[in-house]
């Protein structure tokens, strides 16, 4: 009997210890001007909190002001736990929650669902489908379906997590740093394909309007950049104006050369701009037009590598979702089209990004097997249609929203921005590393004794190291100047696929520097055509497998003037194994050939077939001699004077690389033009 009182006492007592303490004179009288306080600290939070839309962010602060004087109050628990789940520190939210709970699980009829949001954004993925039942809501209820619909739906991304997490992604996940990052927002990051230019958006105080945002309380937003020297980030410079305003300016997007940056303006909805690089000077924004920007809200963009169309976000009417991505031609005159059902879903989709392969996709979507909130997915273009998307995985996608990534050419870094607890202020942008598969364990082929032991032991080493698949691209790049001067030329620069004789994409060189940088996807035999008035073109050719990995090319090019005596290799004719027959692949260049023979009708040129010095120096000779007459040939036959020009087969007489290496050899076969008379 007598343990019997002692247990009924001890749980009256525990029961007693887990109400919820209000606040009020009768148990803080002692404190007047504490209690006082605390209240003009909920009254005001209770102003943002019970606005329509609620301002969280704002009624947050004063709610953990009141919350110190009382830490013990069942409401005011959960509206802090509410608050922090529409903050960025949406993790922090579950404590409070709990505490809320325990003081009075009566205390609010949403507490059962909050409470599985809490515990999903901390990834207790089991624990949060418990709550989430709990919080169902009896069928055929004032409003029911929607709700359970909502609970079904974060149910399956607690499972989906559940499998994820289990079967992480080989990833390291760093900050960028503070030459980055501040105590501010910084997030929405871009790069250029070789990730030598990284801009963000950052809320900071040195914001162009240094102007606040009336709904959060929050500096403007401003464009920030950074280059990168060797291994480190220089410290981020704000943009100043044209690019930024006194209202929200913020990145979208960025070419693969960094000379044309998509940006988001708050103006009509929320549309998108471009700006382009002249120089060392950003141009002012110019709206994208209305094929592109509606009376909605258009969010991200993207260029593809040719630069000629443009895939965006947005939640105009007709979409499959609440925000779809769309793809538009620049030039073109026809409407955006809806990429469909494969990669848009009735949910959200958002942060598009186009790797400069071409055909990868990056993108977030709250659908498809999303873990929670906005969850980051790769889909790949193959055979005229999209992969089904594929998430990138846990830790990369956490349940929270994992929105705006961006992967280097090489696939080997990724960068987003994220809320995490270790981070220099509010959000902050980190650097993914993906490492590829795992090196797997195999035995040695030899026992290694222990005196110890009785049994000999295997010894356990790793396999040799798993390559990491990288991306089918080839990154070319380099400085445009004068040959002789040396001085930076603002030139144009021609792709060319040379199978089908188009021209597929054309680039400038940076008016100052003369830097150009061109994506190549694998699969093609592209022609690379560099022009500038008063100058001969200088071409060069890359012949791209299907397949082919990711590798970086650096060709600074120096352009000749026209003056008699200057020599012009045409690396982009291609003739017949061991014949003098053109190939078809020859055509672009062989029409650019006539063109300047046509613009200049007192050239006179000599072509001249050369070869590298394997196999008999006659027989070499005359192949060589074959080839330069086919070119005349051809030139002949489109029109071109036969007395403006000679032909020569120097055969492995005029080398310009040593014969030693299959490289210095391919550099020998060559076909050239010389100036002859001007």
């Amino acid at each position: 009997m007598y343990k019997l009182f002692l247990l009924t006492i001890l749980l009256f007592a525990q029961a007693v210890h887990a109400q919820s303490v209000e606040f009020s004179k009768d148990r803080f009288g002692d404190d007047k001007e504490g209690l006082k306080a605390a209240l003009r600290e909920i009254k005001e939070g209770d102003g943002s909190y019970d606005m329509d839309p609620p301002r969280y962010e704002q009624a947050l602060p004063h709610y953990l002001a009141a919350q110190k004087f009382n830490p013990d109050n069942a409401e005011l628990n959960l509206k802090i736990g509410d608050c922090y789940l529409h903050s960025g520190f949406k993790p922090r939210a579950l404590s409070f929650l709990q505490k809320s709970y325990k003081l009075s699980p009566d205390a609010d009829p949403r507490i059962h669902y909050l409470l599985g949001r809490g515990l999903h954004l901390n990834g207790k993925w089991q624990e949060a489908i418990a709550e989430y039942k709990a919080a169902q809501p009896a069928t055929g209820g004032k409003n029911s379906a929607p709700i359970l619909v909502d609970i079904r739906k974060k149910i399956t991304e607690c499972e989906n997590g559940q499998k994820m997490s289990k079967k992480p992604v080989r990833a390291f996940i760093d900050n960028a740093g503070p030459t980055i990052n501040s105590s501010y927002a910084d997030y929405s990051p871009v790069i250029s394909a070789d990730e030598s230019v990284l801009m963000f958006t950052s809320r900071r105080d040195n914001s162009t309007g240094e102007q606040t945002d009336p709904e959060t309380g929050g500096f403007f937003e401003d464009i920030y950049q950074s280059s990168r020297t060797g291994q480190k980030w220089a410290a981020a410079r704000n943009m100043k104006a044209p690019v930024n305003t006194d209202g929200h300016d913020a990145t979208v997007g960025l070419s693969p050369d960094g000379q044309r940056m998509l940006v988001y303006v708050e103006d009509n909805g929320g549309d998108l701009h471009e700006a382009n690089l002249r120089g060392a000077e950003w141009r002012k924004p110019q709206r994208l037009g209305a094929r592109i920007n509606s009376k909605g809200h258009e969010s991200s963009a993207a260029y593809t590598p040719d630069g000629r169309s443009l895939y965006f976000v947005s939640d105009k009417e007709g979409g499959l979702g609440s925000r779809d991505i769309y793809k538009v031609e620049l030039e073109g005159r026809g409407p955006a089209l809806n990429l469909g059902s494969v990669i848009n879903t009735p949910y959200g989709e958002e942060g598009v990004f186009l790797h400069p392969d071409g055909k990868t996709m990056y993108f977030s979507s709250e659908g498809h097997n999303s873990m929670g909130g906005y969850d980051i997915f790769k889909a790949v273009f193959e055979n005229g249609k999209w992969s089904a998307p594929e998430n990138l995985g846990w830790p990369i996608n956490t349940p929270d929203d994992d929105v705006f990534f961006v992967i280097s050419a090489s696939g080997r870094h990724g960068y987003y921005s994220s809320f995490r607890e270790e981070g220099l202020g509010g959000k902050d942008i980190y650097q993914i590393t993906f490492l590829g598969p795992e090196k797997p364990p195999m035995l040695s082929q030899e026992d290694q004794l222990l005196a110890s032991r009785a049994q000999p032991v295997k010894e356990a080493l790793l396999a040799p190291s798993v390559p990491i698949a990288t991306a089918q691209v080839t990154i070319l790049k380099g400085v445009v100047t004068d040959d002789v001067t040396k001085q930076p030329l603002e030139a144009t620069i021609e792709v060319i696929d040379n199978q089908r004789n188009e021209v597929i994409a054309s680039f400038l060189a940076n008016a100052q520097s003369g830097r150009y940088l061109v994506s190549l996807p694998s699969g093609v035999n592209y022609g690379i055509v560099v022009r500038q008035e008063g100058y001969l073109f200088h071409s060069e050719n890359f012949d791209l497998p299907a397949g082919a990995a990711y590798s970086e090319v650096i060709k600074d090019i120096g352009l000749k003037k026209l003056d008699v005596g200057v020599k012009v290799v045409l690396n982009n004719i291609f003739f017949d194994f061991d014949k003098a027959t053109l190939r078809r692949e020859s055509t672009s260049e062989l029409e650019r050939l006539q063109k300047l023979l046509a613009e200049a009708p007192a050239l006179r040129l000599e072509i001249s077939g050369h070869t590298d010095n394997v196999g008999q120096a006659t027989y070499n000779k005359d192949l060589s001699q074959r080839r330069a007459k086919a070119v005349v040939d051809y030139l002949v036959s489109k029109g071109v004077d036969k007395g403006r020009l000679t032909f020569a087969g120097y055969g492995d007489a005029q080398p310009v690389a040593p014969n030693a290496t299959k490289a210095g050899r391919q550099l020998n076969r060559r076909t050239e033009f010389k100036v002859t008379g001007k």
